[in-house]
């Protein structure tokens, strides 16, 4: 049980490590984490990283460490989330995941007010009914590539029309 439990928290952090580094561009030279920086509970997460630390490049020492600070400031819901989520990544498909990469890449490379956007919708979302959130995505995938794209103008249209109101009137 106890190693299951390591290799699922192992697998977690991986995950949470991992997506800082597919975030970062060509040109996104980082310095890296120095070992003995690292708070002891994040050595001990990170022990099998021990031996080779020096050699890891440095963009990856410190998503390791960033990760790590995120594992360790979870909740036990959010880790098993998380171990959740990293089991779900591992079994998909590689094509899947590197077009989940890419997909994170361009999202990163938006500008913030369209990533608070973004993640603003998908709240909304994620708080419908589960029967209207999967009609939504039936709608969707059932619709044309032209009927797609008038969708997503209607949603822009409705975005602007919204950020407009609160540019009038910031108090209500």
């Amino acid at each position: 049980m106890t190693m299951k439990l390591l290799r699922s928290t192992w697998l977690a952090l991986l995950l949470m490590a991992a997506a800082p580094v597919f975030a970062q561009g060509a040109g996104g030279a980082t310095s890296g984490a120095e070992w003995s920086s690292l708070s002891s509970e994040q050595q001990q997460l990170l022990e099998r990283f021990r031996e080779n630390w020096d050699s890891l490049p440095p963009e990856r020492q410190s998503a390791l460490a960033r990760g790590s600070e995120r594992w360790l400031k979870m909740s036990a819901d959010e880790r098993k989330a998380a171990r959740n989520r990293f089991e779900r990544w591992l079994e998909m498909p590689p094509e899947r995941r590197r077009a989940l990469r890419e997909r994170w890449r361009d999202f990163q490379s938006l500008p913030p007010e369209e990533r608070a956007t973004i993640r603003e919708n998908f709240r909304r979302f994620q708080q419908l009914p589960p029967e209207v959130r999967q009609r939504l995505r039936d709608r969707w995938l059932n619709a044309t590539p032209a009927e797609r794209e008038r969708m997503l103008e209607r949603a822009r249209q409705r975005q602007e029309t919204l950020r407009e109101r609160r540019q009038q009137n910031p108090g209500g």
